[in-house]
């Protein structure tokens, strides 16, 4: 969200951090990505909270087959453009049990981040998306707290953030947002790693306004993903 500079240890993964290119893998796509941590910090490097939740998407857990997603705080754009690219595959019992792509699908996805990062999310959606799946991902301006009345409210089925959880002043406008874009239906998937008791403290605050459980929990990368609903809502994905 903030467009600062972030420091977390060294080596290999400051290394990452620090490089202008990004390559990840999913849905069979090898999407590459453009970072800039000296011109815009956190809000232009992949994290790995973005890595892991594109992974746990690629499980099959939840059907985003023209569902309509919205990803808060998108930096890169990995997460979204990945979405975009999700794919089905078919189980099928031949001599083995095997399984068969069945076809590509993806999400209605908007792509939000404030605007200082629009212009470089947008070249890397660009760069990324064949032409007939750009219409699919539209990158918007969302500075939490600020600009909901661009969005409709309640219109989304899916709300992503991935890593999104670090300052504290922004706590109470993320939830303002979260709060805003949720319908009854809508489901909430957070990915990150709790570095300080801050980040337990907006846990604890979401608690506060949605039914909260955490879904998958990646030790190799110390990153948790939560699954937020309104409080009445505790059906299962």
């Amino acid at each position: 969200m903030a467009l600062v500079p972030y420091e977390e240890g060294g080596g290999w993964g400051a290394r990452q951090l620090h490089s202008p290119w990004a390559t990840h893998r999913f849905a069979s796509r090898t999407i590459r990505l453009r970072q800039d941590w000296r011109g815009l910090g956190v809000a232009a490097v992949v994290w790995d909270a973005a890595v892991v939740l594109c992974a746990y998407l690629e499980m099959g857990v939840i059907d985003v087959r023209d569902r309509s997603v919205i990803e808060l705080g998108a930096g890169t754009g990995l997460l979204g453009i990945s979405i975009v690219f999700q794919m089905l595959y078919l189980w099928t019992w031949t001599i083995c049990l095997r399984h068969t792509l069945l076809y590509h699908l993806g999400a209605r996805v908007t792509i939000t981040d404030r605007a200082a990062a629009l212009e470089f999310l947008e070249s890397n959606v660009q760069a990324n998306l064949p032409p007939e799946l750009r219409p699919r991902a539209v990158v918007k301006e969302l500075t939490w707290g600020k600009d909901l009345g661009n969005f409709p409210p309640g219109a989304f089925d899916f709300i992503l953030g991935a890593d999104i959880v670090y300052l504290e002043e922004t706590f109470a406008e993320l939830l303002q947002t979260l709060d805003y874009l949720c319908s009854e239906q809508t489901v909430i998937l957070l990915s990150c790693r709790i570095r300080y008791e801050r980040d337990h403290k907006f846990l604890k605050m979401l608690r506060g306004r949605f039914s909260v459980s955490e879904v998958h929990y990646d030790s190799s990368k110390d990153v948790h993903i939560y699954k937020a609903q309104r409080a009445s809502r505790k059906d299962d994905f």
